[in-house]
Formats: structure tokens, C-alpha cells, sequence
């Protein structure tokens, strides 16, 4: 089978996840194999089209998030999660670090019901496990929009690696994740 009939073949799944800002998580779900595309984007909001400052007037309800487009045959859903709880603190309501407001909020948003079923059995597998003192807070909801963000928040990262923001939050983040899940890693 030529690669052109695999690629043709391959069932993709897309799943779209907020933890905190959206630059943070798309610089660390592009790294990953089996992640076809990460766009950055808001959801769970109440407003058509937000644009990033209408989501940081924190009026709108959406959420930063990136939209995962994976391959499941190479990374499942559920390994996708494990990785989100990892690269953020899913235990701070509306925070991550210096970033305060509902847009940075912790949530899943499910596209069907099997990733809800697998959103609650990972949160319910690590709140078991105790790894944080406070409990996970983490909303799973139905997806209802997705709005793709402004084209300078796209691959934002990638391309302002020297931008102060990159350099202080982004890349301690990108390199601890790097370390911690090489063998997940693109080649």
C-alpha cells in the first residue's frame, strides 16, 4: 500500500481542549506523533466570532483552546489526556500561572460520547491517584462552536520563539514536556 492510500484511509479524530493560554498548548500538541494539526481557537462562549480582545474583556465565555486534528492509530484519545494534565494545573478555576480569567479556564470540550466516557474515566483514574492536593476542576463539555483564532495566534510559538512571553512561560514548558515524553515525540 503506498502512503498516499494509508493517508487516504486513516481515521482522523479531532478533540478540543482549553488549559489556560493557547499558545502554551499548541507549541506541545504539534510536538506530538499522530497529531496531524493544532489550531488555536475559542469555545464554550456565547458570542459568534469573538475576537481575542472581546475574550479578554472576559465578557464573551469562551475558553482559549487549541483543536487537536490526532490519528488515533498512533496516539489514542486517551494518551492525548494524560498529556493535556500533565502540561497544565487542572486544579486552579479560571487560572494558569500569571493568566487569570474564565479564557484560561481548564475544560474538555467532548465531540461525542465516547470522549466524554474517556474524559471522566482519565479525571476520575487522577483524582485517584492523588497527584494534586487540590481537586481536579475541570469541566467536560458538549463542543457546540469552535471559533479559530486570529492568524497571528496560529503556530505563535514557532514563530516569536524570542518574544518575551515564549522565552519565560512557553519554552521551560516546551522543554520539561520534551523531557518528559521523548518517546511521544516527532522525529
Amino acid at each position: 500500500m503506498s502512503s498516499d492510500q494509508y493517508n487516504s484511509k486513516k481515521q482522523l479524530e479531532v478533540t478540543t481542549l482549553g488549559g489556560g493560554c493557547f499558545w502554551c498548548l499548541e507549541a506541545i500538541f504539534t510536538d506530538l506523533k499522530g497529531v496531524e494539526k493544532v489550531i488555536s481557537g475559542y469555545s464554550g462562549g456565547h458570542v459568534n466570532n469573538p475576537t481575542y480582545e472581546q475574550v479578554c474583556s472576559k465578557t464573551t465565555g469562551h475558553a482559549e483552546v487549541v483543536q487537536v486534528t490526532f490519528d488515533p492509530g498512533v496516539i489514542g484519545y486517551g494518551e492525548l489526556l494524560k498529556i493535556f494534565f500533565s502540561i497544565h494545573d487542572p486544579t486552579t478555576p479560571d487560572r494558569q500561572g500569571a493568566d487569570v480569567g474564565p479564557q484560561y479556564r481548564s475544560v474538555i470540550f467532548y465531540h461525542d460520547e465516547s470522549q466524554k466516557e474517556t474524559a471522566e474515566r482519565v479525571i476520575a483514574e487522577l483524582t485517584a491517584e492523588k497527584i494534586w492536593v487540590d481537586p481536579i476542576v475541570t469541566r467536560v463539555e458538549p463542543l457546540q462552536e469552535f471559533f479559530v483564532a486570529e492568524e497571528y495566534h496560529q503556530e505563535y510559538f514557532k514563530r516569536n520563539p524570542y518574544q518575551g512571553y515564549c522565552q519565560v512561560v512557553i519554552a521551560p514548558k516546551v522543554t520539561k514536556f520534551r523531557k518528559s515524553f521523548a518517546e511521544k515525540l516527532r522525529t
